[in-house]
């Protein structure tokens, strides 16, 4: 559970406070809402509801190692899916690494909430504009854009984005950790006990609108994925030992900080993305039989 329950709360609630004047003041109000929706895909995951815990495991993580030969990634999931396959069918050498369940899918279950959330937005337009009824629309908006949250959340914990979840695997020149303790310390021991949404309100900052928001939200996971070392080193001087140190609450509020500029931009973008005309949907050509 990246972060924890009050690491994404405190992501959504930093969010939805810096959501500007220009975006629908409905959503501006249900601070409340977004900030409790940060955590709910976690909550999806009790092994009570099987079908539902086996089909979304996977979007809560890539493993970018994984994958460093596929630059760039492919947008969409399924020809993401191929690739890998084709890889596996290639490789001798533990080819079931390569299954994506396996790799995990965090910029895809991403980008189709993102869609999701974009496609309410022009429905919102719509309805407006012809003076009809918004209240459905209204919840539907606020529900896919906490949604879009947790996921956004987990790829600013740079533990998300690696191999090395949760104790060091392979190769130890600097004698990290090998127990698997870091992932829980870090993301909800520490932060729970230590950091407040407050704490890294004030690094977030206005929104910008994103030219490509696949490939800026897959050079985010990159760049999260560029500071594990930097997760290891700290957990290893005790930076995530009760109090911690001024060091990692450095790191940890700018990682959370992080990961709520990265979920307003894309806020900000689906919403100003939707003025933009689409064409109609095709009419479908007439079955014969």
């Amino acid at each position: 559970m990246a972060w924890g329950n009050e690491g994404h709360t405190a992501i959504n609630r930093v969010a939805a406070q810096k959501i500007p004047a220009t975006m629908p003041i409905f959503l501006r109000r249900a601070v409340v809402e977004i900030a409790y929706l940060g955590p709910e895909p976690d909550r999806w995951r009790s092994p009570s509801e099987f079908a539902l815990k086996n089909a979304q495991e996977a979007d809560h993580f890539i493993d970018l190692e994984r994958v460093s030969w596929l630059d760039p990634l492919p947008q969409g999931r399924y020809e993401f899916y191929r690739k890998l396959y084709e890889k596996r069918a290639a490789t001798t050498d533990h080819p079931d690494d390569y299954l994506p369940e396996h790799v995990g899918l965090q910029p895809y279950i991403t980008m189709e909430v993102y869609g999701r959330l974009k496609a309410a937005f022009r429905e919102y337009r719509q309805r407006v504009a012809a003076h009809q009824p918004t209240l459905a629309v209204q919840r539907t908006i606020v529900f896919y854009a906490g949604w879009l949250g947790h996921y956004v959340a987990d790829g600013s914990q740079p533990l998300h984005t690696t191999i090395q979840y949760n104790g060091w695997v392979g190769p130890n020149p600097n004698g990290y950790t090998t127990q698997h303790t870091i992932h829980g310390q870090f993301e909800s021991t520490y932060v729970a006990a230590n950091i407040t949404a407050k704490d890294f309100s004030g690094l977030v900052k206005s929104p910008d609108r994103l030219d490509d928001p696949f490939t800026s939200y897959v050079a985010y996971l990159r760049q999260s994925n560029g500071m594990v070392d930097n997760v290891y080193a700290l957990e290893k001087a005790g930076g995530f030992t009760g109090k911690g140190t001024p060091a990692a609450f450095d790191f940890t509020t700018h990682r959370l900080a992080a990961g709520s500029q990265m979920l307003l931009d894309l806020w900000y973008t689906a919403w100003m993305e939707s003025a933009v005309p689409v064409p109609e949907h095709p009419t479908p050509p007439p079955t014969t039989k």
